[in-house]
């Protein structure tokens, strides 16, 4: 396994981590400055410097193939989850309500989290992409950040309608609070995707970008 290989395995191991992370972690609601949003926010958000990262070194095609690799994985995940949850349980288990309750979600949630991963992540893709021409492959803050940032919004509006809509939840509320915290995420993670780029570029020296 060359150097090429190892860092990308390494990039797309730690997307489909993180993607799989949020799912499970997504029934805990946390309160940061003051707005209450799931705890997977925060991982999710960190996604999207992966997949900026991939396309910038890779090209599209291989960060689209993560991409869908990630939802494979989290159809995966959510049924060995719904498998285990119906196993019957030893007769001195006593948290088997409290299991159900914290792992199993809605269906209609998880739906909602899968369908907005698959349409905002492959936007991003193609956003990176298109940015990526606009500039002729330079500044790399801007194809980050555009690109992101009108994903993330993508998603956030996708997930907490299709997820919340009807429940008497405030809707605007949630997107507004979940979108500032994954906008200040993604403004302040642009120096990692710099980082990872230089890092990974400079290891992989004959790899050309396809966008």
């Amino acid at each position: 396994m060359n150097s090429q290989e190892k860092s990308f395995s390494f990039l797309s191991t730690l997307f489909v981590i993180l993607i799989v992370i949020s799912n499970i972690v997504a029934s805990k609601i946390i309160t940061i400055g003051g707005m209450f949003v799931p705890a997977a926010v925060v991982f999710y958000a960190i996604t999207f410097a992966l997949t900026d990262t991939i396309s910038e070194v890779w090209g599209k095609e291989r960060c689209k193939f993560v991409v869908k690799m990630g939802l494979g994985v989290s159809l995966l995940t959510a049924i060995l989850i719904k498998v285990a949850i119906l196993l019957p349980p030893a007769p001195f288990y006593q948290n088997q309500d409290s299991y159900a309750l914290i792992l199993g979600g809605s269906i209609r949630i998880t739906s909602a989290g899968l369908i907005a991963y698959i349409i905002s992540q492959f936007h991003d893709i193609w956003a990176f992409a298109f940015w990526n021409k606009i500039t002729k492959g330079k500044q790399l803050w801007l194809r980050n950040n555009a690109s992101t940032l009108v994903s993330q919004l993508i998603d956030t509006v996708i997930f907490i309608t299709l997820a919340f809509y009807g429940t008497g939840m405030p809707i605007v509320n949630m997107i507004v609070s979940q979108y500032i915290i994954k906008a200040i995420i993604a403004i302040l993670d642009t120096p990692v995707v710099y980082l990872l780029v230089s890092l990974f570029k400079k290891e992989n020296k004959n790899v050309r970008c396809t966008v």
